[in-house]
C-alpha cells in the first residue's frame, strides 16, 4: 500500500509544480536572482572539553532559527549568506548520570560562502536538485551564569549540503545540513582559563526558498 501511494504521490506532485510554474512561463517571467531562505532546525554542539571518565563540556542540542541570502552568480554557483541563533544551554556531561545544565548559553552565527547546485534529479521528480555548499564567518557564544554574562566571538568554517525541491517557478523548500567548524574560547566566556579543542557544530534546517 506505502509503494502504490509513493507512486501516485510523485506525479502528482510533478503535476503540482508545473501548474506553478505554467503561468510565470507564460508571461516570461525572468528566473529568480535573488533568493531569501528563512529556516528552522536543530542544531546539535560538539563537545568543548572532554574530562575523566567520558565526562565533557558542550552545549546541548537546541532549536536553531536563521535565514539565509541567495544571489546568482551563474547557472550552478550562488552566492549565499547566513545568519542564525541558538539558546541552548552549557552541560557538563557524565556517563550513566546523564547531562548537569550549568548555564544559559547563546550562539550566534553568520556566515557567508558559495553554493554549487548540481544537475537536477530528474528521476525523483521536477526541479529536485541538490547542493554542496561552504564558506567562513563567526560563531558568537555567550554565556550567562547568575547574573554574570560572558562571550567570545571565534572564526568558524562551514560545509555541507542539501536539496532544493522546486514548487513553482520562484517558489521551493529547501533541506539542509551543515557542519560548524570553530575552536570556542569558551574559557574566555566564563572568565576561565581553559584549552579549549576544535569542535564540530552540525546544524539541520529545513525552510522556504523565496525567489524575489
Amino acid at each position: 500500500m506505502r509503494s502504490r501511494t509513493v507512486r501516485f504521490a510523485l506525479p502528482a506532485a510533478a503535476l503540482l509544480a508545473a501548474a506553478f510554474a505554467a503561468p510565470a512561463a507564460a508571461q516570461g517571467r525572468p528566473p529568480s536572482v535573488i533568493k531569501v531562505v528563512p529556516y528552522v532546525g536543530y542544531m546539535k554542539f560538539g563537545s568543548y572539553l572532554d574530562g575523566p571518565l567520558g565526562s565533557r563540556v558542550g552545549n546541548a542540542g537546541a532549536p536553531v532559527y536563521g535565514a539565509q541570502l541567495g544571489i546568482d552568480m551563474s547557472r550552478d554557483f550562488e552566492f549565499v549568506a547566513n545568519i542564525g541563533y541558538s539558546a541552548t544551554e552549557l552541560e557538563v556531561g557524565v556517563p550513566i548520570l546523564g547531562g548537569l545544565r550549568v548555564a544559559d548559553s547563546k550562539v550566534l552565527l553568520y556566515d557567508a560562502g558559495l553554493q554549487y547546485n548540481l544537475p537536477t534529479l530528474t528521476g525523483i521528480g521536477s526541479g529536485t536538485r541538490p547542493f554542496v555548499v561552504g564558506g567562513a564567518g563567526a560563531m558568537r557564544t555567550e554565556v550567562k551564569v547568575a547574573s554574570v554574562t560572558a562571550s567570545s566571538t571565534d572564526f568558524a568554517v562551514n560545509f555541507g549540503g542539501g536539496v532544493d525541491f522546486a514548487v513553482g517557478e520562484r517558489w521551493g523548500v529547501r533541506a539542509s545540513a551543515r557542519d560548524y567548524v570553530a575552536k570556542l574560547n569558551v574559557g574566555d566566556a566564563i572568565n576561565v582559563n581553559l584549552e579549549t579543542r576544535r569542535t564540530h557544530n552540525w546544524a539541520f534546517a529545513v525552510g522556504a526558498r523565496i525567489g524575489l
